[in-house]
């Protein structure tokens, strides 16, 4: 029959498809991801996960990038992992890469019984649905997230009191967070009114959407079909990421740290804390050594001013922090260091009594605001690249892999 197509075979479908005068953007995504998977499935390892010991674990890479992408991961945990140098080292995979490896670490896929194929399937739908187009939020971002968070949950405060669970939940918002983000904010979407705005009520919208995307594409590959209750929990640590519950979150962490009342033996404390370290890990940009932190600085506002522009395109009023004539990359830094990362990160610290890597973190922030605020003086025109992509990193130029702490 003409409507059965063979699923096994893209190109048959797509040569059936074409016949019947073009392909649906649904079924041009399922082959996307069908070409996709099979080419991890048949073409690489990954399914096993990257482990130092096993250079051929991406084969379908030239060998002198399989050997720098294996000593990469064996320096997963340390904070100057340089996730833009894995990315290319991975071919654009460091999402998929780096969560394969992490369930490795953890032995997750054993103890949830995981189908490795659905796992690997679920993975490779949720890296698509990044827009790589999107200068900031995609899954190169993503990736990042998920590396900051694993730091975090190896912790000495937290990593003796963490359940598999826990781990698992952790690593799964972090990599999905913020799937399929349409690299604009929620008033644009409010003031366009966007049809996910309605949906979701004018609150919380694009969490909202990154946490139902999630759940369909857990759905559609089956993979935690035997285990109950993930979804919501999932839910709520995704949720948490929406900015403007910022001081909600931050409050309450304080409170809890002047009370001494945290008790990580509760599942309730330990999921709250979980949220509190990917509101941590989403935000850590500027936390990081000098040249990691400006790309990201760069890259975030560069995806503002392009919403600036679609705003001025059709005569909107331009959002706060979006019009490049007005608001330069040093200012805009500032400004979410001084309101935003400090004020959580000084908690953070409090929190872990304080850690190596979270002294190292506030080192760093406060480095970076004060190379932001030197450049913030220097006559340069707003809205402009503050240095060149291959320029010298400032404050931390000496640091080295393997020096930074911990």
């Amino acid at each position: 029959s003409h409507t059965s197509h063979d699923f096994t075979n893209p190109l048959t479908l797509l040569n059936a498809s074409a016949q019947q005068g073009g392909v649906e953007s649904g079924t041009r995504r399922k082959v996307k991801r069908l070409l996709s998977f099979q080419r991890y499935c048949h073409d690489s390892r990954l399914l096993r996960g990257l482990v130092p010991c096993a250079p051929g674990s991406l084969h379908f890479l030239d060998d002198d990038y399989l050997g720098q992408a294996a000593h990469m991961l064996s320096k997963v945990g340390t904070w100057n992992f340089d996730i833009f140098l894995f990315d290319r080292l991975t071919n654009g995979n460091s999402l998929v890469t780096l969560m394969c490896h992490l369930f490795n670490v953890y032995d997750l896929v054993h103890h949830f019984q995981l189908d490795m194929v659905k796992l690997h399937r679920f993975l490779g739908m949720v890296q698509e649905d990044y827009h790589s187009h999107n200068p900031y939020h995609n899954a190169v971002h993503a990736a990042d997230v998920t590396q900051a968070m694993y730091c975090y949950l190896k912790e000495p405060r937290l990593a003796e009191q963490l359940s598999p669970l826990d781990v698992f939940l952790g690593l799964m918002a972090a990599a999905a967070h913020d799937v399929d983000h349409p690299g604009v904010n929620q008033p644009f979407l409010i003031k366009t009114k966007h049809h996910l705005a309605s949906l979701y009520q004018n609150t919380s919208v694009l969490e909202s959407h990154h946490w139902r995307s999630t759940v369909g594409m857990l759905r559609e590959s089956g993979l935690l079909s035997h285990l109950q209750d993930i979804e919501q929990q999932l839910g709520s640590l995704i949720l948490a990421t929406d900015i403007s519950r910022q001081n909600e979150f931050l409050l309450t962490f304080r409170e809890h740290l002047d009370n001494q009342d945290l008790d990580l033996q509760l599942a309730s404390h330990r999921h709250f804390i979980l949220q509190i370290a990917l509101k941590c890990a989403d935000v850590c940009n500027p936390c990081r050594v000098w040249e990691l932190s400006r790309q990201w600085s760069e890259r975030v506002c560069e995806e503002f001013y392009r919403q600036g522009d679609l705003e001025r395109q059709f005569d909107l009023e331009i959002s706060p922090l979006c019009n490049q004539q007005a608001d330069s990359v040093p200012a805009v830094q500032i400004g979410f260091i001084s309101y935003i990362a400090e004020p959580l990160f000084e908690e953070w610290q409090r929190f872990t009594e304080p850690s190596a890597l979270s002294r190292t973190m506030l080192g760093h922030l406060h480095k970076n605001k004060a190379c932001w605020s030197s450049r913030r003086c220097a006559p340069s025109s707003p809205g402009t690249r503050t240095d060149s992509p291959d320029e010298e990193p400032g404050p931390e130029a000496g640091d080295e892999e393997g020096e930074d702490t911990p």
